[in-house]
């Protein structure tokens, strides 16, 4: 229940209904000063006992609320380092026998990692990427070169026939077959405009159908800092058709979706919503098909949303809204929630650990990418 300040300044304290409060009696005016003084007192002594009581009931759980598991401590965490003092493995992929991870780094390639033996090597990479001879040692930083090598940004691979669908932020969406190579662009505009920050995947294991968000139609990758804050909601959720190959924009003018993923039960897409601290629900079955509604708000800037194989989801929270460079060393970094939007357990690490995606495997071990970090960290959640 809520309390506004209205309500306390039209119901006095001191009254009820024209009588004396029970708890808190009001002295008479001729009392002596230490009768004063001890009516105070027990005054104070009454309200201190409300407030412990009501801090108690604060802190019991809402009737039907999902109980939050404990906290999982990122900082315990092995970490899969990245070669040659590459970084930014935004996003995290395992293909069909479970090979990999596979991982986007920011020099525009895909990498695979084939375990200890043969470590990290290059899977797949853009035309642009060949074409403009990104291969050759640059003294550049990385986001100078994004837009004729590529940023790849979300992973994610059609288990039945193997390809791996890609969005990359500059060349759109792209796939590449299951012995990787050079990626073949499938999609550089929708509905008559051009994809300028094409960003999170996901793909409908099913019907092979891949449902892709563009951030922006207005600003780029390297200008994502704008995309929050002007609140620029030239935006799109899209479905590429696998068969047909065209391209249906299914939302638009919503702010800032990121991440992408589709239920278990393939009636809907769960979208982070950067901006905004939200996740959207669009609904692309069922009676409610075409219409989307707030999935779940959070308490920090989500990135990519992935399915835990529970029937929740693994939100990565890559910003603090209100960070501090001082104080305690530690904050949320994820949250699981539930079939219903429901936050079932949290992770808090290091301020230095901002992730951009979190896959769940068998065993309980998370898989955590990050667009700055050099390596992919991997936590145990049991």
């Amino acid at each position: 229940m809520a309390y506004s300040d209205s309500d306390d300044q039209q119901k006095p304290l001191h009254k009820t209904r024209g009588r004396a409060h029970p708890l808190i009696q009001i002295p008479k005016r001729k009392q002596r000063s230490g009768d004063q003084q001890s009516v105070a007192m027990g005054i104070m002594s009454r309200l201190a006992t409300l407030a412990v009581l009501l801090g108690i009931v604060l802190l019991l759980p809402a009737a039907g609320a999902a109980p939050v598991k404990s906290n999982i401590d990122a900082s315990r965490s092995q970490r899969l380092k990245l070669p040659d003092s590459l970084v930014g493995p935004e996003s995290v992929a395992f293909d069909g026998s479970g090979t990999g991870p596979y991982v986007n780094i920011s020099d525009g390639r895909v990498l695979k990692y084939g375990g200890e033996a043969t470590s990290w090597t290059t899977f797949a990479y853009s035309p642009s990427y060949a074409k403009n001879n990104c291969e050759a040692p640059s003294e550049l930083p990385a986001v100078s070169t994004e837009s004729s090598c590529g940023r790849p940004l979300g992973l994610r691979f059609h288990r039945g026939s193997g390809n791996l669908y890609i969005a990359d932020a500059y060349m759109g969406l792209m796939r590449v077959g299951p012995s990787g190579g050079e990626a073949t662009v499938l999609v550089t505009e929708a509905g008559g405009a051009p994809l300028r920050f094409t960003n999170g995947v996901d793909v409908d294991q099913v019907t092979g159908d891949v449902y892709f968000t563009d951030s922006s139609t207005t600003y780029t990758r390297a200008q994502h800092q704008m995309v929050t804050t002007t609140g620029d909601s030239t935006v799109r959720v899209m479905r590429y058709n696998r068969r047909t190959g065209r391209v249906t924009v299914l939302q638009s003018g919503v702010t800032y979706p990121n991440g992408i993923a589709i239920s278990a039960d393939r009636t809907h897409l769960v979208v982070a919503l950067t901006g905004p601290c939200k996740l959207m629900r669009y609904w692309i079955r069922g009676p409610k098909a075409g219409t989307s509604e707030v999935f779940a708000d959070l308490p920090e800037y989500p990135d990519n949303v992935r399915p835990d194989e529970k029937g929740g989801y693994w939100v990565a929270l890559h910003r603090e809204k209100n960070e501090l460079p001082l104080g305690v060393d530690s904050h949320l970094v994820a949250v699981r929630v539930g079939a219903d939007g429901e936050v079932l357990q949290v992770m808090k690490g290091p301020k230095n650990i901002r992730p951009t995606e979190l896959v769940e495997r068998d065993g309980g071990k998370i898989y955590m990418g990050s667009v700055e970090l050099s390596y992919v960290g991997i936590v145990c959640a049991q």
